[in-house]
């Protein structure tokens, strides 16, 4: 059963109640824009169902002048058509979301019997109800993990008219209680609609509600928290939810020993969502990797163009520094990058940039495969960061920009470190820099839930936060 379910879908992106007293990480904002395309949806969902709604057989008895009690009785009644034509979803500041149905027509068919005396007949009717009026306030919460809940806070039904025909040879003798038999059928019809909406949210929508991901596997060392911090802000144009938005070690969850800064959403209404994504998010990833030892990169001779002309040898080294083909002639040599800190990533208006400081170890490789160290060199570096979105993923891309040499320890005796610019800056630019290209080009997932895809999307970087805003489609 898919129309209050459908309907809601991109509403509960990311909503739960109470207060948080850290900023988040993360935040989700749904506009009046994406609010409406919810509701398109939910109608065409909504429409099918109450073509569903089956109502029971029910009868009676009425005095008729004359002719005594007549005893009459309706069953097989059968919805014909069903029209939706004026719907709205309208956000209720600090209280939630109200849904409501104006002008609904519900076509039904049935037959009927009747009994007086010895006598009886029977035959059809046809039932047109118009001016169907539907309320539901939807309350938004969170489950015990973060996981976002909906739940109906409250329901009313309305029927303006309804204009009942009966066919058939003794059909003048019930129009003559018509109204009587008008009320039994609004009272049935209205006692069955709101049964069906609350039912539909209360029982078919939190299977869609669990693939929600509160928690997104990144791979075998970090995954990101995306559960819900507290209760939306609701106002009268939006509704921001606020998320954890934190990268965290799978084998060992500890606190990045720095907090979210201030995140506040520009007002945006272009566009149906708006995620901001915070410099904590993605610096939280940098502590995660790097405190579980996963920014470590090997680099060997067999990974260097044969075209390059500073082979990763003591000879070819031993051209810039001759002590190390002295002291190791004709030996194989490995590089181990790897980075003391935690990569920080900076993002203002108009600009991001990462600086991350990364140690060179080199090693030579001794003829029983055992490594002896050669010389420890610090790089300072700058890099540019691109960003982009594709199926719901952050994607990442790093264009160097600076990179700085400074020999920090030397086991072959002291050396100028401007012999190596050339060979340390390909050996980062082409070596180094395509293998963590290569891992940010899978991206981090977005928390959304499945079959929801963004396009239109737009990406503005302001103080400290990513924005991304797009339109969303549902299928």
């Amino acid at each position: 059963m898919e129309s209050v379910q459908t309907f809601i879908l991109i509403l509960i992106l990311a909503l739960g109640p109470g207060t948080q007293s850290e900023n988040p990480g993360f935040v989700v904002r749904i506009t009046q824009k994406g609010l409406d395309y919810a509701r398109q949806q939910g109608m065409i969902a909504l429409q099918k169902e109450l073509w569903k709604i089956q109502l029971p057989d029910f009868s009676g008895s009425y005095h008729v002048d004359v002719i005594g009690n007549v005893h009459y009785s309706f069953h097989s009644l059968v919805i014909r058509n069903v029209q939706l034509p004026g719907s709205q979803v309208s956000l209720l500041p600090n209280v939630g979301l109200k849904v409501t149905i104006s002008g609904a027509f519900i076509q039904l068919g049935g037959q009927w019997k009747v009994r007086y005396a010895f006598i009886s007949n029977d035959g059809d009717f046809d039932l047109k109800v118009e001016g169907i009026s539907i309320s539901v306030g939807l309350s938004l919460g969170s489950d015990a993990i973060g996981r976002p809940t909906v739940s109906p806070s409250d329901c009313s039904c309305h029927i303006a008219d309804i204009d009942v025909h009966f066919s058939g040879s003794f059909g003048w003798l019930i129009n003559l209680f018509h109204d009587s038999i008008e009320s039994g059928l609004r009272s049935a019809l209205e006692d069955k609609i709101c049964p069906s909406v609350i039912d539909s949210i209360n029982s078919q929508l939190e299977p869609l509600l669990q693939t929600l991901p509160v928690t997104a596997k990144i791979d075998k060392v970090a995954a990101i928290d995306y559960s819900l911090m507290g209760r939306p802000t609701v106002t009268a144009d939006y509704v921001d939810a606020q998320l954890k938005g934190e990268f965290f070690e799978l084998s060992h969850r500890s606190t990045p020993p720095f907090s979210p800064p201030p995140l506040s959403l520009p007002d945006d209404h272009d566009l149906m969502v708006y995620f901001g994504a915070s410099e904590y998010l993605f610096n939280s990833a940098g502590f995660v990797y790097q405190s579980a030892g996963a920014l470590v990169f090997n680099v060997t001779d067999d990974m260097i163009p044969k075209d390059f002309s500073i082979r990763l040898n003591t000879s070819a080294f031993g051209a810039l520094i001759p002590q190390i083909s002295k002291m190791y002639p004709d030996m194989l040599m490995k590089l181990q990058i790897s980075s003391p800190t935690s990569p920080s990533l900076n993002i203002v208006p108009g600009n991001l940039t990462i600086s991350p400081v990364l140690h060179i170890q080199a090693y030579a490789i001794l003829p029983n495969s055992s490594l002896v160290p050669l010389f420890l060199l610090e790089l300072t570096t700058q890099a540019l960061v691109k960003v982009a979105m594709n199926v719901g993923r952050i994607q990442g891309h790093l264009e160097l920009s600076k990179i700085q040499i400074e020999l920090k320890h030397s086991d072959v005796g002291p050396f100028s470190v401007s012999l190596l610019n050339m060979a340390v800056n390909y050996y980062v630019s082409n070596i180094l820099l395509p293998r963590v290209n290569d891992i940010l080009q899978k991206g981090y997932p977005f928390p959304l839930l499945d079959h929801i895809q963004l396009s239109d999307v737009v990406i503005k970087p302001y103080q400290h936060f990513l924005l991304f805003g797009a339109n969303v489609h549902y299928g």
